[in-house]
């Protein structure tokens, strides 16, 4: 099972790598724990979107057997922050993330997405875009190394309203140069096309409006 939280408040980056947190989120059944931040390192990214009333500062994913009860890990991450929302997600994996090791900073712009069904599109349909055309799309025309999908299957924390959870992970360079982010080697025409179907492609299934996008750092650890 995986579950992902947002997190809001001050000082998150460090309150998620604490050691004693760790300890306790494995006694809770946690084997797996990913914590993405919006921090320093790429306080430069131009893409930020915000839906929520405010930022989301974190997002922590955590994976534990089918049996575990995920309210004591909320509470934990709640204890820690302001603030906190969380969902069981069903995940797929379109590109694999680079392996690195425990808590070593994964030399990427990893851009969080939040998605929210639009209330004019029936959720089998969205789904069957989304993961069945956009996909590819997402692929063909962004720079992308790693691309996760998260269908959101339950609220287990908070009422937070989230229907998918996307990481993709670009170079560090796609903070500022557009033609890095699409991939398009400085061809302004090549940029254009790709933004163009890009664009096309998330209007589709209406992930241009009603989401978050969010800049992190990412960090990985096995508990």
């Amino acid at each position: 099972m995986k579950l992902i939280y947002a997190l809001w408040g001050s000082g998150l980056d460090t309150a998620l790598q604490s050691t004693q947190l760790h300890v306790l989120l494995q006694a809770a059944g946690v084997s797996r724990l990913q914590i993405n931040v919006d921090d320093a390192d790429v306080e430069a990214a131009m893409l930020r979107i915000t839906t929520f009333d405010n930022p989301v500062p974190a997002v922590v994913s955590v994976w534990t057997d089918a049996a575990v009860d995920p309210e004591p890990i909320s509470d934990l991450l709640a204890a820690i922050s302001q603030r906190s929302a969380g969902w069981e997600v069903e995940e797929t994996v379109r590109l694999e993330p680079p392996a690195m090791e425990n808590g070593v900073r994964t030399t990427a712009l990893a851009q969080i997405g939040f998605l929210r069904i639009p209330a004019d599109l029936d959720p089998v349909e969205w789904l069957r875009i989304w993961q069945g055309q956009h996909t590819s799309v997402a692929i063909d025309t962004q720079d992308t190394f790693g691309y996760v999908q998260n269908r959101v299957l339950r609220t287990v924390h908070g009422s937070e309203r989230v229907d998918a959870v996307v990481e993709e992970l670009f170079h560090m360079a796609a903070m500022t140069d557009v033609h890095a982010f699409y991939g398009s080697g400085g061809d302004d025409a090549e940029l254009q096309r790709r933004m163009t179907l890009m664009i096309e492609s998330v209007t589709r299934f209406g992930a241009h409006t009603n989401l978050d996008s969010v800049p992190t750092s990412r960090y990985c650890y096995s508990l």
